[in-house]
């Protein structure tokens, strides 16, 4: 039903061809929108990655830099002393693969060489001439991320054609270059981009048409997690309040057949999930 076959990792394979897949948001930073410091001791991120892979998290996404609007940079030395900690322990105990969300390319190699198996690039090989490159040789897998402009300016004036068809023509050329490095197409994830350039009207207009996207024939993750279109359109300003709707979307992502959704709550996302599983196997057995 969802046909995107598996990812290659160093450990084995990740299967993307049975359902929607959930990734487990661990923020090592002090400053992320939904909760910037909870996790910035590196023992307690330890323990909530352990406690995300028990609620059912399918793999694990570590980022040490917050790309929340307006967030300031992280140089490369501050980003990596915060992840190193946690990934050389998380590579040892996991059950899961562990993906590192990061732009910078001496960052996902020491990770990478750490036990990590996944990039996770906000910028789709924009942010660092030398992560194509490293992706190429190494062929670990990548999820490539839309967006408008960086952290500071993307939502002062967000402006598309055609929001779905751009991010679209996005990635075909974000490809074309990246393969000059041997990145293999097989090997990528797409992200649109939720929240990131984009206004409440375009966010909403992007999961609406969100099965074009297959149309590139990739696997698509998506993160709406507490975001703020979502506390628009609740007209409610705190982040832990945007649960239930992130788990709506959730549902409403794997019936479009997303095959990856990022969240915060996991345990949530993961239980709907299963529900709506089941609801679709006792559908297709009538």
């Amino acid at each position: 039903m969802f046909g995107a076959g598996t990812l290659r990792l160093r450990s084995g394979e990740l299967c993307l061809d049975s359902g929607t897949l959930v990734a487990g948001i661990l923020n090592v930073t002090p400053d992320s929108f939904s909760d910037g410091g909870r996790f910035l001791e590196p023992q307690r991120a330890i323990d909530r990655a352990l406690e995300m892979v028990s609620e059912g998290a399918d793999l694990i996404d570590v980022g040490a830099c917050s790309t929340r609007p307006g967030a300031e940079a992280v140089g490369p030395k501050e980003e990596l002393g915060r992840l190193l900690p946690v990934v050389e322990k998380l590579a040892r105990s996991l059950t899961v693969p562990l993906s590192i969300d990061t732009y910078h390319a001496s960052v996902f190699r020491a990770c990478y060489d750490a036990g990590a198996e996944i990039l996770n690039d906000v910028t789709a090989f924009r942010g660092d001439s030398a992560m194509a490159p490293f992706i190429g040789d190494s062929g670990a897998p990548a999820i490539l991320m839309h967006m408008q402009g960086d952290p500071q300016t993307m939502q002062e004036d967000p402006q598309y054609e055609d929001v779905v068809l751009d991010i679209k023509r996005f990635f075909s050329k974000v490809m074309e270059r990246a393969e000059r490095f041997g990145v293999s197409w097989s090997q990528t994830v797409l992200d649109p981009g939720i929240g990131f350039g984009k206004t409440l009207e375009q966010n909403t207009q992007i999961l609406r048409r969100i099965d074009e996207f297959h149309e590139l024939d990739r696997p698509l993750l998506v993160g709406t997690s507490r975001k703020s279109f979502l506390g628009k359109i609740l007209e409610r300003e705190d982040p832990m309040g945007r649960e239930h709707a992130t788990v709506a979307t959730t549902a409403y992502l794997f019936w479009n057949q997303v095959q990856i959704v990022r969240v915060h709550d996991v345990r949530a996302n993961v239980d709907a999930l299963r529900i709506l599983a089941q609801l679709r196997n006792e559908t297709k057995n009538r």
